[in-house]
């Protein structure tokens, strides 16, 4: 017996079970098909989606442009072709059934282009857009434009009621749902504003409760509220069904999903999500997008916390209060600490992090030499996959830098996430997860390291467990 009931999304009943999309190769049109083909809502990144030569093998992608706005041309032509190819292989296994969504961040590289010419180009083959990791004001009116429905994802009702006085009020007859995906357990980039405290969630009910409220007042009592973020079996979310004060509700699994048959992450992923424990996902800032966001602790996290320890304010000329100079680099140029932070930068030197790099924070991280090489290396090959870049300083706007120093305190997300997820090294690459799962070591489920096809975990989804 199904612990839910169908309900009308994108203009046609289906189960309000969604796929949540997973950027950079990690929901693909596959994922996204056989999840509709159960008469669910299948969720296919559009973010640098992959594309495939003639014979069908995954294209590796070369950047061949000079500079960094030339790169980001390219960034944007791979994106919609990727997209666009992504879409079709979705529409073809789904055989029809269900309903078949596009994910974007509005915050990614050249996004308004990258959705205008996917939707272009992939007309008839998707039903809606999910969007957030940002404010997407301009999602109403190009959801509009090709008659596609739009879900906004946000964090809060003030988030939502933002969006909807600015744009969506006039543009809302494709308003499809507004997900609300839980800032302090969803992966990946999270919406945690400056006055929530990361270390003290809150009880989802109240917050989208208040969210509803809000939704009926604009009249938009009969539009549902997407529940993202923490959702694992729906019978733990039983007093959320058919409930007034929630009103109609679907829920979004982006973790569970990862860990099927279909789903086209590497074994060694795979594998590690069977082994996690409560705990092992962590609600960190170092994203170069200034978001915070989730992910599994690894040698990649533990040298970003580590770096950001190796740190202290600095001066280029003695003052007052930088009193202490060392000499650094290799012509052995004069750096001036506070005297209480000499013994802890020689220590460091000691240790062999004998590159200072500055940060837009007047303060200097300590490195290796050779990852100093490699944070400049990836700064000068950024091409531009952020509307704003923390890590570079790429802005994709004229004058196209953000005026600020570029940050080695962050990483290149392109680069990681395309590794994650192509090169089968989770332990030295960023590995988005949500904070649930830890729950795959523990659900009978997966019980021997049973890895399910897309059918069977959305008929035990289905079942409540």
């Amino acid at each position: 017996m199904n612990i839910i009931n169908k309900l009308v999304m994108s203009a046609k009943e289906v189960f309000p079970l969604i796929e949540g999309g997973k950027g950079i190769g990690v929901t693909n049109g596959i994922t996204a098909g056989s999840w509709a083909a159960q008469d669910g809502i299948g969720t296919f990144s559009g973010v640098n989606a992959d594309f495939y030569d003639a014979d069908g093998k995954l294209v590796t992608i070369e950047y061949k442009g000079k500079n960094r706005q030339e790169r980001h041309e390219e960034l944007i032509e791979f994106g919609i072709r990727g997209g666009v190819e992504q879409a079709k292989i979705a529409r073809d296994v789904s055989k029809g059934n269900g309903r078949i969504h596009m994910n974007v961040l509005w915050e990614m590289g050249g996004a308004q282009r990258i959705l205008e010419g996917i939707l272009d180009k992939a007309k008839g083959l998707i039903d809606g857009v999910t969007c957030g990791a940002g404010m997407p004001y301009k999602l109403a009116e190009i959801a509009a434009k090709y008659k596609v429905h739009y879900y906004p994802i946000v964090s809060s009702a003030r988030a939502f009621n933002a969006l909807w006085k600015r744009s969506y009020s006039k543009l809302s007859d494709f308003l499809g749902g507004v997900v609300y995906e839980d800032p302090w357990k969803a992966g990946g980039h999270n919406g945690l504003s400056n006055s929530e405290d990361p270390l003290v969630p809150q009880d989802p009910y109240g917050r989208v409760v208040e969210l509803r409220k809000l939704m009926n007042q604009f009249g938009l009592a009969m539009i549902p509220i997407v529940m993202a973020g923490g959702v694992w079996q729906l019978n733990e979310w039983s007093n959320w069904i058919d409930n007034p004060e929630v009103g109609p509700v679907a829920f979004q699994f982006g973790t569970r999903p990862l860990l099927t048959q279909e789903s086209p992450i590497p074994p060694s992923w795979k594998q590690k999500l069977l082994t996690l424990k409560n705990g092992d996902v962590f609600l960190n800032k170092f994203s170069p997008t200034g978001f915070y966001s989730s992910a599994v602790r690894n040698t990649f996290l533990q040298d970003l916390i580590d770096r950001s320890n190796r740190q202290v304010a600095y001066s280029g000329a003695a003052d007052d209060v930088f009193t202490a100079g060392v000499p650094m680099g290799p012509r052995q140029r004069m750096v001036y600490f506070k005297p209480e932070d000499v013994e802890k930068v020689n220590t460091w030197i000691g240790q062999g992090f004998t590159e200072g790099l500055k940060t837009p924070d007047e303060t200097m991280v300590f490195v290796t030499t050779e990852s100093s090489q490699q944070i400049l290396q990836d700064q000068i090959n950024c091409m531009g996959c952020l509307s704003a870049c923390q890590f570079s300083n790429w802005l994709q706007e004229e004058p196209f830098t953000t005026g600020h120093k570029p940050d080695p305190r962050s990483f290149c997300i392109q680069k990681t996430l395309q590794d994650a997820v192509h090169e089968d090294d989770i332990d030295h690459n960023l590995m988005f997860a949500g904070h649930n799962a830890y729950r795959f070591a523990t659900d009978p489920f997966y019980a021997n390291g049973f890895v399910p096809t897309v059918k069977q975990l959305f008929d035990r989804i289905l079942t409540g467990a």
